[in-house]
């Protein structure tokens, strides 16, 4: 079994900062890509943030605003969150693809809420 807790979600005024991190633990062979991904109230959850091993790929929404990193010691991706706006309100989860003992698979995150004031 696999699990992947985040935290680090809070409260923000627009223009911070918030660190995002996730961790994953459990039956694990090898974590490959991790990414995050959001989703604002009455919204779709859309994709923030990739790290497939050493490259990063973002949502235009977040370039040069957000950035995404990984400590493959610890199954750890964080997601350094700056020049936050209201706009990145959301709850942020974070999705691993691990091989386990099972084989591949994607695990999600509970979530963890973002909420930026102006």
């Amino acid at each position: 079994q696999v699990q992947l807790v985040e935290s680090g979600g809070g409260l923000a005024q627009a223009g911070g900062s918030l660190r995002l991190s996730c961790v994953a633990s459990g039956d694990i062979v090898t974590v490959n890509a991790m990414a995050w991904f959001r989703q604002a109230p009455g919204k779709q959850r859309e994709f923030v943030a990739r790290s497939p091993n050493g490259l990063a790929d973002y949502a235009d929404s977040v370039k040069g605003r957000f950035t995404i990193s990984r400590d493959n010691a610890k199954n750890t991706v964080y997601l350094q969150m700056d020049s936050l706006k209201p706009e990145d309100t959301g709850v942020y989860y974070c999705e691993a693809l691990i091989i386990s003992s099972t084989g591949l698979k994607s695990y999600w995150g509970q979530g963890t809420q973002v909420t930026v004031s102006s």
